[in-house]
């Protein structure tokens, strides 16, 4: 029987359009990143493998988002974590946001890995969008506190940056070093060169003054 299959141009663009929703869900609910957060740390590899349409997709967690591919990344053998499910399933896991319905998704892997996944996928859905568009539109009223991945986040950012600030202070002393050395070496040219002049007008005088005494 003849799978049903998506051209490799066309998956593109959909793995394009699906990441960049993923990015911005990342971006306007936290929750969602508390959940993405430890699986970016280990850099976790899930292989979606869905049928009707014959779909094979990878997603890697990083911390930059969750990056999609139609092939593994470089560098891995196997993904952490396989789904191996019918579109719909998915689709009725994402929306739905029940535990039941994420259960019946067929995972393999390690277990802590497969746990993180499936409270990813909980966490996933149009709601939460929309939830997190009314929240930015009313100007982030009612905050809430920062999750604990938020708070190391934050303290890594603060870290690279301080490291990156610590290069440029180490770089600039350097330079202005050896700037100090140039300007001593040419302020002893300089005086050597007064001391020369000098000694050469000294002469220059003494020789005139005999040649007029003679």
């Amino acid at each position: 029987m003849k799978r049903s299959t998506l051209s490799h141009s066309f998956l593109n663009i959909i793995l394009v359009f699906i990441e960049s929703a993923l990015t911005l869900l990342l971006r306007l609910d936290p929750e969602l990143r508390k959940a993405a957060y430890p699986l970016a740390k280990q850099g976790t590899v899930v292989a979606l493998r869905l049928y009707l349409p014959h779909v094979e997709i990878f997603a890697t967690f990083s911390t930059k988002g969750v990056l999609l591919d139609a092939q593994l990344p470089i560098g891995r053998s196997e993904p952490d974590v396989v789904i191996n499910a019918y579109s719909i399933q998915v689709i009725n896991a994402i929306t739905t946001h029940d535990s039941e319905t994420t259960e019946k998704l067929q995972m393999r892997g390690e277990s802590v890995q497969v746990q993180l996944v499936k409270q990813f996928i909980m966490q996933l859905g149009l709601g939460n969008l929309i939830q997190g568009l009314i929240k930015k539109i009313k100007g982030g009223k009612g905050k809430s506190k920062p999750t604990d991945a938020e708070m190391a986040e934050k303290k890594d950012n603060y870290k690279f940056r301080i490291k990156e600030q610590q290069t440029q202070i180490s770089t600039l002393t350097t330079k202005n070093r050896e700037l100090e050395t140039t300007v001593k070496e040419l302020q002893s040219k300089q005086k050597t060169l007064m001391i020369v002049t000098i000694m050469a007008l000294v002469i220059m005088i003494g020789s005139v003054i005999a040649l007029l005494m003679n």
